[in-house]
């Protein structure tokens, strides 16, 4: 007889591993299957956003992660910009998400993959409900409407078996076997671009970069890449660095001259002892759907695209912070299965405005600035719109507050979307991330949340309160209710009861309970 799971997620990096995590701590069953034993020491996904790193307080292992951290403490994690070289006459390094700190409880951090990849699987040993089976590949898998079936083996072949689960989710990255055999497609933005990547160690690259206020990365802008970028990362330090670039497509990694692009980017002959370099192809691809039947996919196996502006683990994470409380819901019986179709409808519009708005265009827009402007030609022109460009990043990051105003499962404003777009703001909108403010006991808000729905009751009234308690338990719905005053800071709210679902954003925000049974009913997706 198959060994039945609730949850079972094919792929175990940081995506898979933390949904493991969400579901473990929920009580839920599930089993992880991850060929890999051993961490690969490739840089990426090292840029973690502050509401990124929510997920890790949330998940008990925020302070193991900065202490994973190969940067000193403290060390700037923002970008500067270089024209032509690093040792270029212009540049920049403007602020960056420190503007929108405010809105967050967690301050960002920087790490390399492998690296929270090993404090993730530590925490997952927590849970004796995930089997975690590192060493195992997933096979064939088949659906109907009452579970799913899949076959695994460990990767050497020996130990075959089938498995049974309710639901199953690819994390399994870009390649997705699981998004292939459920027969979801992508739509492909394929820029024909190579890239280097080359792993490596430079004294001389650190010295050199002293010029500069500290920063993590460093992009250089060249007119005849047409807003493609050559950058430099920081792994560790002094010397640990890594560097992405367009090449010819024809070229060959055996003969390419690597220290020679390196040494152009720089603008100087530094020395460099590589670790790796690979070519990897750019592109942008989002599949159409997240979900077909009981079978969902999540980060890289439902978006991928190449690595500007730390979009891509980021995003990951909040999908399966998004979808795996939907899940526990669904099994528990407190939750529809409207619910779980929430997921796509409101993760896929944000990740298609990400990689359109916030990666390609930026693409296009350095393209544009780099043929309209040169200091070779006008330098006083190209001097006024360099220094006119120093706020874009941090603009962008303004502007990049990812929501779900139009969710069915949420009481957003009419006319509202499913966006990437938005505005920062501690008033706690349907549709938004709650904002942290100040509780009266010396906590905020935002750590004294329920991984359940939590009911803010700032200045209301009982009988609003235990109209929502009564609609809760008649519905077995686990609500966590948190009262308090309305004033020192809490009034910036702007209402006495927030509710707020178990991923943090905010559901319904008003000032009396009016009908809290429909409430709980829509939100929950009945």
């Amino acid at each position: 007889m198959a060994k039945k799971y609730q949850v079972i997620i094919v792929g175990g990096g940081p995506v898979g591993v933390g949904l493991g995590i969400e579901l473990g701590r929920r009580g839920i069953t599930c089993a992880i299957l991850e060929p890999r034993i051993n961490l690969g020491k490739i840089p990426k996904g090292q840029n973690l956003t502050q509401r990124t790193l929510e997920h890790f307080a949330n998940w008990g292992v925020e302070p193991q992660i900065r202490e994973a951290r190969l940067m000193p403490p403290g060390y700037a994690i923002g970008e500067l910009t270089a024209y032509e070289s690093l040792m270029g006459e212009y540049w920049h390094a403007p602020s960056g998400r420190e503007l929108v700190r405010k809105f967050y409880s967690q301050d960002n951090e920087r790490l390399p993959q492998y690296q929270t990849e090993m404090v993730l699987r530590r925490r997952l040993q927590d849970f004796p409900c995930v089997d975690a089976r590192f060493g195992w590949k997933a096979g064939k898998l088949t659906q109907d409407e009452n579970g799913v079936r899949i076959d695994v083996a460990r990767v050497d072949g020996s130990d075959a078996e089938t498995l049974e689960c309710d639901y199953l989710v690819g994390c399994d990255g870009a390649h997705s076997g699981v998004r292939e055999q459920i027969g979801i497609q992508r739509t492909q933005q394929d820029y024909d671009k190579t890239m280097l990547l080359a792993v490596f160690r430079s004294k001389d690259l650190d010295e050199a970069t002293k010029r500069f206020p500290s920063r993590s990365t460093y992009r250089v802008l060249r007119p005849e890449l047409k807003g493609f970028w050559q950058f430099f990362g920081r792994i560790d330090v002094p010397d640990g660095w890594f560097f992405h670039a367009p090449v010819p497509n024809d070229s060959k990694i055996e003969t390419f001259d690597s220290l020679g692009l390196i040494r152009q980017a720089a603008g100087f002959d530094c020395h460099c002892e590589f670790e790796y370099t690979g070519f990897w192809q750019m592109r942008v691809a989002v599949a159409t759907e997240y979900q077909k039947g009981r079978v969902f996919i999540a980060g890289d196996a439902a978006h991928s695209h190449p690595p500007y502006g730390g979009f891509g683990l980021n995003n990951g994470l909040e999908d399966i912070v998004n979808l795996g409380w939907k899940l526990a819901a669904r099994v528990q019986g407190w939750g529809t299965d409207a619910l779980l179709e929430s997921y796509s409808n409101e993760r896929r519009p944000v990740f298609w405005e990400t990689a359109d708005d916030f990666i390609t265009s930026r693409i296009y827009r350095d393209a544009e600035f780099l043929d309209r402007y040169n200091p070779h030609k006008d330098k006083a022109e190209f001097e006024a719109a360099w220094k006119g460009r120093e706020t874009d990043i941090g603009s962008r990051f303004q502007q990049y507050e990812p929501n779900y105003e139009a969710s069915p499962v949420m009481f957003g404003p009419a006319g509202g979307k499913n966006s990437a777009h938005g505005v920062h703001q501690l008033k706690a909108r349907p549709g938004h991330h709650l904002a942290p403010l100040p509780l009266s006991d010396g906590r905020n808000t935002f750590a004294s949340l329920s991984h359940d729905f939590t009911l803010l009751a700032l200045g209301a009234s009982d009988a609003d309160v235990k109209a929502f308690e009564a609609a809760a338990a008649a519905r077995k719905l686990p609500l966590k209710v948190i009262r308090d005053t309305r004033a020192g800071g809490r009034e910036d709210y702007e209402a006495g009861l927030v509710l707020v679902r178990p991923d943090q954003y905010v559901v319904w925000a008003a000032d009396a309970a009016g009908d809290a049974e429909a409430v709980l009913a829509r939100v929950t997706g009945h």
